[in-house]
């Protein structure tokens, strides 16, 4: 199935519009609250994206069906696991964790995924991701027993990221990872966007409108946005309201 989505995402890139998604991680998502939170987002955002490392079954659906109660943004699963599906959102990132040799999260994820996806009506987008040292151990790295790809190794996460789209992939998401202390290098994203022809997603530890401008500046098509507006959202500066902080309560 395909709502046109993917389209849009490639459209945008030929056409230097950029994107901006703020990514909700469900297992700290109060939704009581999704209203006032989708009242702080800044007024250029374009994608909402939900998921986590460990969610419990069933959560992601409950953030997802709260959200659209308020929203006609369209809602990205980022999963963490299988678990994590439900047809309540607008389209799966398919995410193949290319930087990690741990199977389960390169294809065993995904055919367990399958007997689901056979029947339920959701845009599935092949995505090629790549998780990079931001300083931190991330949950990414921890649950899916991986490591991180240091960010001086810069021709390694090209050769990776293109290899990700020679296999089929129609997005590359490079990660820093959640709370990453050092975001995505503007040397790596200009590097991957340069040997890429199709759109780049670049997140993790980009908390600041400054910082959002050099990933754009750099190559990235879609910035992704998620600790800033858990825990420093007066970091941004365009938000320009009081924050209702629906992660913490």
């Amino acid at each position: 199935m395909t709502n046109g989505l993917y389209d849009a995402i490639q459209r945008a890139s030929l056409e230097k519009k950029k994107l901006l998604a703020i990514l909700i991680d469900p297992e700290k998502f109060d939704l009581n609250e999704a209203a006032s939170f989708l009242r702080t987002l800044p007024v250029e955002t374009t994608h909402i994206f939900v998921g986590g490392s460990t969610v419990p079954e069933g959560r992601t659906e409950q953030v997802v069906q709260a959200l659209k109660n308020y929203t006609a943004k369209p809602i990205f699963i980022f999963p963490g696991d299988h678990n994590q599906i439900t047809e309540s959102a607008d389209a799966l990132l398919f995410l193949s964790l290319l930087s990690g040799r741990n199977p389960d999260y390169l294809v065993g994820q995904h055919i367990k995924a399958v007997s689901k996806l056979r029947e339920i009506d959701l845009e599935v987008i092949p995505t090629g991701y790549l998780l990079l040292d931001g300083g931190n151990l991330s949950a990414v790295a921890r649950v899916t027993g991986t490591e991180a790809m240091p960010q001086e190794h810069v021709q390694h996460i090209v050769d990776t990221a293109k290899a990700g789209e020679l296999m089929g992939a129609q997005l590359v998401y490079l990660e820093a990872g959640s709370g990453a202390h050092t975001p995505v290098s503007q040397t790596i994203i200009k590097a991957v966007k340069q040997e890429l022809n199709i759109p780049l997603i670049v997140g993790g530890g980009i908390r600041t409108q400054i910082q959002k401008e050099k990933a754009y500046q750099a190559g990235a098509d879609m910035v992704v946005m998620g600790t800033a507006f858990e825990k420093q959202p007066t970091n941004y500066g365009n938000i320009g309201r009081t924050y209702l902080n629906p992660f913490t309560r």
